[in-house]
């Protein structure tokens, strides 16, 4: 289904005039200040003034949880029997996020204006991507809208909940590999220097270890500025590469899955979303091959998605599902087999549910483990790094101690 292209939504103060002549004024979040002009006029306003509301410099940024509370506030909504536009309006006007205020709005007004709703949710391709689109417009064929967002919501809820697991596995390690290479970094800076001009009356050689730690405190006041440049220019270029090429997302990637620990984590985060996401699209009555593509992006992995490109072509040649899987190499053979089985008794959703189930069970544990056993390991290395810095320095005087 082919997208429009996403209009800007601003929102714009006006003062004006009613019908009996008294002043008035408010906000209107709408795509541009004509068609403001045009709204207020159908609504009996004679404008005086109309300007674009500055944006804050610092706007709150929209996350998928949020979209994923949304979109069970919808679901209950319309459940309810309360109309689109209306359950839209009221997500809108109840929310304290100003992003989902101004999206909100802008679909109300399309809606209202008589676009479909997948229309109007394809003007926004980062909050809502072909899979939410797709299944919207399902529904919207099917005339079933409300029980379908029931399930894109559970959908997203159980997707946000695993990658919220996942980030907080890998956040902790890293939070504390850069603190202690920041108190490490202070401490060569500013103790190392006060021990070194003590050390320089002892008039005698200083151990291995206090010498090395001397020698890095003395690098480090030389060319600290040179040394944290080089890290920022290292890290931005990293993170623009990853963004920008495709190449060197995929080697990335590639590498990540190749990883000790970390590594079997991600490829069964993916596995698991590869397997409800096609489950939760073919039992919305999405046709396999459109629903392959979806389920590409929807992975989280560059060579997961690659693999689902693969398995797309191979599906529309005529091949199995579960053949296709086989030939991309990526995929577990119990996954492979419950999806035989699926196609074999007609069950393909029930199996890929099941599927899924068990990954997602598996991540959780995962992630439950690998926080008990990192934790302790973090703190060794912390203390491991900082402690020998300390000892360190305080070598030379034990030295002169026990030779006193």
């Amino acid at each position: 289904m082919a997208s429009r292209k996403e209009k800007p939504v601003a929102t714009y103060v006006w003062t004006g005039s009613d019908r009996q002549g008294k002043p008035t004024g408010g906000e209107l979040e709408i795509s541009s200040a004509a068609e403001a002009r045009s709204t207020l006029r159908r609504q009996g306003i004679r404008v005086k003034s109309l300007k674009k509301k500055s944006k804050p410099l610092f706007s709150q940024k929209l996350k998928g949880k949020d979209i994923a509370i949304a979109t069970r506030q919808l679901a209950v909504m319309l459940n309810a029997g309360i109309p689109i536009a209306t359950s839209y309006g009221a997500i809108a006007g109840g929310t304290d996020h100003p992003k989902i205020r101004e999206i909100f709005t802008a679909i109300r007004t399309d809606v209202e204006g008589g676009t479909a709703l997948s229309e109007a949710l394809a003007r926004f391709p980062r909050q809502f991507d072909n899979l939410y689109t797709n299944l919207v417009a399902v529904g919207e064929r099917s005339g079933n809208l409300d029980n379908l967002m029931v399930e894109i919501a559970n959908y997203m809820e159980n997707l946000e909940e695993i990658k919220a697991k996942i980030k907080g596995a890998l956040f902790y390690p890293a939070a504390v590999l850069v603190v202690g290479i920041g108190v490490s970094t202070l401490l060569l800076l500013f103790v190392v220097p006060q021990f070194e001009a003590l050390f320089t009356g002892f008039g005698a050689s200083l151990p291995a270890l206090t010498a090395g730690i001397v020698a890095a405190s003395r690098f480090v006041q030389d060319y600290w500025l040179f040394v944290f440049s080089v890290l920022a220019i290292v890290i931005v270029t990293i993170v623009m590469s990853y963004r920008r090429s495709t190449k060197f997302q995929r080697a990335v990637d590639r590498f990540s899955l190749r990883m000790p620990l970390f590594g079997n984590l991600l490829r069964k985060a993916s596995i698991s979303r590869y397997a409800r996401t096609l489950a939760t699209m073919f039992g919305s009555g999405v046709p396999l091959v459109e629903a392959l593509t979806s389920v590409s992006g929807a992975t989280g992995s560059s060579v997961y998605q690659d693999a689902c490109l693969e398995i797309r072509e191979s599906v529309s040649t005529g091949r199995s599902l579960s053949a296709s899987m086989a030939d991309t190499g990526l995929f577990p053979t119990m996954v492979i087999q419950m999806t035989n089985t699926g196609e074999e008794s007609g069950s393909i959703e029930e199996m890929l549910s099941k599927a899924a189930d068990f990954y997602e069970s598996e991540v959780r544990e995962m992630v439950d483990n690998m926080s008990k056993l990192i934790e302790p390991l973090m703190m060794v290395v912390l203390g491991g790094l900082v402690g020998t810095l300390v000892v360190g320095m305080y070598l030379p005087i034990f030295k002169m101690g026990s030779v006193v």
